[in-house]
C-alpha cells in the first residue's frame, strides 16, 4: 500500500487545524474588527514596531494591533500568510504610521527606509563612507571613531577595508557602535569563508583575494565580474601593471566620475596601479558576494584590456590596437553625454 498520499492528507489536515486554531486565538479579542480603509489618511503619530529576528507573523500582527497601527490583527495575519514578501520583513525597529490598513502596514514594514538606525552598506562602499552611515544612524561621532580605531581585524586579514560586507544592518536601540561594528565584521568574515577565500585552492592569500575582489567590484557591472577578474589575473601573470582607474579614484576619494585624466594617473600613491606594479596594498572598497566569487572563479580568456564604451557596453580584448579603437568610441560617447549620471 502506498502510504504517501495518506501522509500528505494528514499533514494538510494538521496544517488546517493549526490555522483554525491560530485564527481562533486572533478572533478571540477585539483585534478581529474590520480593517482600516486604505484610502483614508493615517493617524497623527507613528508607532515603533520592534521586529525581532525569527518573530512570527502572529506576533507582529498582535504588536501592530496593540499599538493602533491596524484595526484587525486577523486581517494582517491572513495577508502576511498569503504574501511571500512578508518573509522579507527585516529585524529592527520599524517606524510605522498608525490607523492604516493591513496592506499599507505590510508595505511599510517592507520599506527599509522606515527602519530606525538602519546602516545600509552598498557594494563597493569605502570605510570612510560607512563611518558616515553610522553617524547618520544616530551613533555619536566620537563613539564611531573609537569603535573603528579599536576594532580587532580577524586573521589572516590586515585591515577592515573590504571586510564590511554590503548588506542592510539594523541593531536594537541602545546598541553601542563597537558592538554593531563587530557584528558587521563577523558577517564579513562569514562571507569570505563561504566564498572560499580561506581555502588552499589559490596561490593568492586571502588578503590578496579580497583586494582583487574589491577591484572587480569597482571596475565592472555584475555581468562583467568574471571577465574583469580574468584580466586582472592575466596582467598579474605577465607582470603588466593593472592600470585600473578605480584604484586612482579610491586615492582621490572620487565617485560618480567615469573619466580619469592623464594627470590623475601620475598621482604618487601605492594604490595607483598606473605607476605601481602588482596589487595595491589593500582593498579599495567593500565587495559584494558576486565580486568575491569572481575573484576565485574568473572566466576563461586571454583578455588584457577592457573598456566601457557606453553604459551597459563593456568590451574585452587581448589586442591593444582593438582597445585603442574602442577608446576613441568611448571618448566620443563621453563628449556626447552618454555617461551622464553614471559612475
Amino acid at each position: 500500500m502506498n502510504r504517501r498520499p495518506l501522509l500528505r492528507v494528514i499533514a494538510a489536515l494538521a496544517a488546517s487545524v493549526l490555522s483554525i486554531y491560530v485564527l481562533s486565538i486572533i478572533k478571540s479579542g477585539p483585534s478581529a474588527a474590520a480593517d482600516f480603509d486604505c484610502s483614508s489618511d493615517p493617524g497623527q503619530r507613528t508607532a515603533s514596531i520592534d521586529v525581532a529576528s525569527g518573530e512570527t507573523g502572529l506576533e507582529i500582527a498582535r504588536e501592530l494591533f496593540e499599538k493602533d497601527v491596524i484595526a484587525s490583527s486577523e486581517v494582517f495575519f491572513r495577508l502576511a500568510v498569503a504574501d511571500p514578501k512578508a518573509a522579507l520583513i527585516a529585524p529592527g525597529v520599524h517606524m510605522i504610521d498608525t490607523q492604516i490598513c493591513a496592506k499599507t502596514a505590510l508595505d511599510q514594514l517592507l520599506d527599509s527606509k522606515r527602519i530606525a538606525g538602519l546602516i545600509a552598506v552598498s557594494e563597493g562602499a569605502w570605510i570612510s563612507e560607512i563611518k558616515k552611515l553610522f553617524s547618520k544612524a544616530g551613533y555619536p561621532q566620537e563613539e564611531v571613531k573609537a569603535a573603528f580605531a579599536s576594532a580587532a581585524v580577524p586573521k589572516p586579514f590586515t585591515e577592515l577595508e573590504g571586510l564590511l560586507f554590503p548588506a542592510q544592518y539594523s541593531f536594537a536601540q541602545g546598541t553601542k557602535a563597537d558592538v554593531a561594528l563587530n557584528e558587521m565584521i563577523s558577517r564579513g568574515l562569514a562571507e569570505v569563508v563561504k566564498v572560499g577565500f580561506l581555502s588552499d585552492q589559490s596561490k593568492y592569500s586571502p588578503q590578496q583575494l579580497l583586494i582583487i575582489a574589491s577591484i572587480i567590484q569597482a571596475e565592472g557591472d555584475d555581468g562583467d565580474f568574471t571577465r574583469v577578474s580574468r584580466v586582472i589575473y592575466n596582467r598579474l601573470k605577465i607582470g603588466m601593471p593593472l592600470q585600473m582607474d578605480s584604484t586612482v579614484h579610491f586615492v582621490m576619494e572620487s565617485r560618480g566620475n567615469i573619466f580619469l585624466s592623464t594627470k590623475s594617473t601620475l598621482i604618487n600613491s601605492p594604490y595607483n596601479t598606473y605607476k605601481k606594479y602588482g596589487l595595491p596594498p589593500g582593498p579599495i572598497g567593500n565587495p559584494g558576494f558576486n565580486a568575491m566569487k569572481a575573484a576565485v572563479s574568473p572566466a576563461a580568456g586571454d583578455w588584457l584590456y577592457f573598456i566601457t564604451v557606453a553604459p551597459q557596453d563593456t568590451r574585452f580584448t587581448s589586442s591593444l590596437e582593438e582597445f585603442n579603437t574602442w577608446k576613441v568610441l568611448y571618448k566620443k560617447n563621453l563628449r556626447a553625454g552618454k555617461f551622464e549620471g553614471k559612475e
